[in-house]
């Protein structure tokens, strides 16, 4: 086990034991130290001619196009080493020294010289001899993304050399431990930003999206954890397609062709700087535009400058590049100016001047001061540790009881944070790219999305007027299916993702309230959908009201029935004590023009909304006025018969049918239908009540019979006293003209079982109100049967003919005509 002082000894004092070996490529930028740290940075991302890859004899790698994003990176890396050295409390009379190399946006290359910073460059003079002494560097800042830094930490974690990674290494696979245990970065995983972006894209409402990724850890990673996240928020994916910068070109064309025939217009990817410059310029040549872009961080890292140059060395290349001219003109390069040396930083806008990514730069400066601040601890705590690595294993991880959450102190006074997987607070700043009439783009910053606040408050959009740019003050809308309004349903549509459905009008009586709904509710009993089937409405009540049309001509009907009937009551009255009058048997006339006038009086009583007195009273009233009409009419009858009877020699009839017994008849049949309506009152009587099955949109208010045998006991009674009064008549039809006041008693009998034989039927097969019309015709139908057919003719001769209106002519002994 090493001791502290051996490491600090062992690395002032590098021993030349391993011969040279590996890379023999040389770093771009060195300064000597007591301790070293390594860089890696892609300070050139292209290479000579993508297709050179896929030839049997490829070229070596020719690194071209200085990004000057990289270039910054590493001078905040310089910047930050410079200041620590400067400083009197942290690693006093410690010198940090660093190796910095090119990884030229290459793996296989990043893996190469991260093995070359550990091993020094030096190979083995015999394969079994050990390299005794540490590595070349204590620490390795970058990769600058998550695959090539995945690939470094697999190489370098079993030699316990910590790669803290800085700016865009975000895949949340490098937090696993088991894997990548000296793995450690300054920017959050990627598992809150996926999270951040699926919680983003449900914010504006887009349902229905595109996906594209790089094919690479990165890109799959943080793929899979958005669309786990977005199922659960209810997004869906038209498409999810992947791919990588130096794939064949119709896999790309492929890629172009989905978008193309795509119906969503908000496309997510998870692309690295570099791959999403090799998709926009593919779109942008085939001229496909329209679409909402919602990218990751690597975006803001942005790779794009116009230059190309040799690699001659580092930052003549850079100021060749940022003043646009040349040291050494050549005859190819005429056009270009020579520089001079003295140019200034003034007037220059490029990638190199653009401050407004300093957080990214910031991510580089804190890595270092973690370094820092692990190696000051290392010296100054009793350390029963025997390498870095380890330390800040312990210091990072999940293996220490020291620390659950670190703070450090960075020169300017800010905080950092890291968890127990040596990750970073989750804090997002959302920035808006807006493109300027310049040509320019600016990054504006319109919210942010920290995980570490309660989920309803983690993002936060304060700046929404700022989101969409001139030609587009609207929120872009992507959706496979437009919202169904209230009174509609979602219907999935059949083999298509959830997003994708119909909206289908809720039936009748149900309604939906909500935008999207997935059901419909029914309405209670007594509502009723309305004409949008977004809310229930009280049922319209529907019976037979004296306003309506069919009610106001009933009531009329039933008036002027009674009225008529007190017209020919007041004939009568007026000529009573005429002989056709009085051969009539004037008492039962009265009294059987009374119970009509009650008959036509009784049918308003089932006119009205209805109630437990009306209900009980139109059923009684009507059975009774009837039975009292028709005992009057079987009076009439009798005494018809009994007045032939008596003109038969040797027979008293007339003593034995005389008015007393005629009184008594009418009211015992009378009294017999009384008895009836008690008894069904006293056990079941009508009652009101709503029907809701006649019509879904409608209440009928009805009266209920009760006791149904009840009810039908009257009608059958009144029928049972019909016939018999049918019988008789029909009997006395042929006698002498003077009495053939039977021929009209048969008549109006006929009618009157006519119409309550068709009464029946009808009354049973109509609905609502309409069985309640029925009935009350049948009262006025019959009840004018009555009067027209036994008192028009009579009045006819009291008014018209009153030379027929003699003794003498009901005697019998002038012509005979009938009455």
């Amino acid at each position: 086990v090493y001791s502290s002082s051996y490491i600090w000894l062992e690395v002032h004092h590098l021993e030349n034991e391993c011969r040279r070996r590996g890379d023999p490529e040389t770093p771009q930028l060195v300064k000597k130290g007591d301790i070293m740290l390594g860089g890696l940075f892609s300070f050139h991302t292209n290479w000579k001619e993508r297709q050179d890859t896929y030839k049997k004899n490829p070229q070596p790698l020719q690194c071209m196009s200085l990004n000057f994003r990289e270039f910054q990176l590493a001078q905040a890396l310089r910047f930050a080493i410079e200041e620590i050295n400067n400083r009197t409390d942290l690693l006093p009379d410690v010198s940090l020294g660093y190796i910095i190399y090119d990884t030229c946006g290459s793996i296989a290359r990043s893996v190469r010289v991260a093995l070359a910073l550990v091993n020094g460059n030096e190979a083995l003079a015999s394969p079994s001899k050990v390299c005794p002494r540490p590595a070349q560097v204590q620490a390795i800042m970058g990769e600058t993304s998550s695959s090539p830094s995945s690939a470094i930490a697999s190489a370098v974690g079993p030699l316990h050399i910590p790669l803290v990674n800085q700016p865009l290494s975000t895949c949340a696979c490098l937090s696993d431990k088991t894997k990548y245990p000296s793995f450690l970065r300054t920017i959050p995983s990627d598992y809150y930003q996926s999270r951040a972006l699926a919680h983003l894209v449900k914010h504006f409402g887009w349902t229905w999206i595109g996906a594209v990724r790089s094919n690479e850890d990165y890109g799959n990673n943080g793929m899979a954890t958005f669309i786990e996240t977005a199922q659960q928020l209810g997004i869906c994916l038209e498409y999810s397609v992947s791919f990588f910068r130096t794939d064949p070109v119709d896999k790309l064309q492929h890629i172009i062709d989905i978008i193309r025939t795509s119906t969503s217009k908000v496309i997510v990817t998870f692309l690295s700087h570099m791959d999403l410059d090799v998709l926009l310029h593919l779109l942008s040549n085939q001229n496909l535009s329209g679409y909402q872009w919602v990218g990751t961080e690597a975006w803001i890292f942005d790779s794009q400058t116009p230059f190309n140059s040799s690699n001659d060395g580092l930052f003549t290349e850079f100021w060749e590049a940022l003043f646009s001219c040349t040291f050494k003109l050549s005859q190819s390069e005429e056009t270009q100016r020579e520089c001079t040396g003295h140019e200034v930083l003034t007037g220059v806008e490029n990638g190199f001047t653009d401050m407004s990514l300093m957080p990214i730069f910031n991510n580089v400066y804190k890595g270092v001061y973690a370094v820092a601040h692990a190696l000051h601890l290392l010296h100054i705590i009793p350390t029963y540790l025997y390498n870095l690595e380890l330390f800040i294993s312990y210091f990072f991880g999940p293996k220490t009881a020291m620390f659950s959450v670190i703070t450090l102190k960075i020169f300017q006074g800010d905080e950092v944070y890291f968890n127990k997987n040596g990750d970073p607070a989750a804090k997002y700043e959302i920035i808006n790219w807006q493109p300027r009439v310049n040509g320019h783009v600016q990054f504006v910053t319109v919210g942010l999305y920290d995980a570490s606040l309660p989920a309803d408050k983690q993002m936060n959009l304060y700046n929404k007027t700022l989101i969409w740019t001139q030609n587009s003050q609207q929120v872009p809308v992507s959706v496979c299916s437009e919202k169904c309004p209230p009174g509609t349903l979602k219907v999935l549509q059949k083999g298509k993702p959830v997003c994708c459905y119909d909206c289908i009008r809720c039936a009748e009586g149900a309604i939906s309230n909500v935008t999207d709904s997935v059901t419909c509710l029914s309405c209670p009993l007594e509502s009723w959908s309305n004409e949008r089937r977004d809310a229930c409405v009280t049922k319209e009540a529907e019976f037979l009201s004296y306003e309506g049309i069919m009610g106001s001509l009933l009531t009329a009907a039933s008036l002027f029935g009674a009225c008529l009937t007190a017209a020919v009551a007041f004939i009568f009255f007026r000529y009573r004590k005429t002989p056709l009058v009085r051969a009539n048997n004037s008492e039962l006339s009265f009294l059987l023009l009374f119970s009509l006038t009650l008959c036509f009086l009784c049918s308003l009583t089932f006119i009205g909304r209805p109630s437990e007195w009306s209900c009980m009273l139109r059923h009684t009233a009507f059975g009774i006025t009837f039975v009292l009409c028709i005992s009057c009419v079987l009076g009439k009858t009798m005494v018809v018969l009994m007045a032939f009877k008596a003109t038969l020699p040797g027979t008293n009839i007339t003593k034995m049918f005389g008015p007393t017994q005629q009184r008594l008849s009418v009211l015992g049949f009378t009294f017999i239908q009384l008895i009836i309506c008690i008894l069904w009152l006293t056990v079941s009587p009508p009652f009101p009540s709503k029907n809701f099955k006649e019509f879904k949109d409608k209440i009928i208010l009805e009266c209920s019979l009760g006791s149904a045998v009840g009810f039908w006991s009257v009608l059958g009674y009144i029928g049972l006293l019909a016939t018999l009064c049918f019988v008789f008549a029909f009997l006395a039809r042929k006698l002498p003209d003077n009495f053939n006041e039977a021929k009209f008693i048969t008549f109006s009998m006929l009618i009157f079982c006519a119409v309550w034989i068709t009464f029946i039927p009808a009354y049973v097969s109509s609905p609502g109100k309409y069985s309640v019309a029925v009935e009350i015709f049948a009262i006025l139908a019959s009840s004018f049967g009555l009067l027209i057919c036994i008192f028009i003719p009579k009045c006819y001769i009291v008014l018209l003919r009153p030379e027929r209106n003699t003794k003498k002519n009901m005697m019998g002994r002038g012509t005979p005509k009938a009455f």
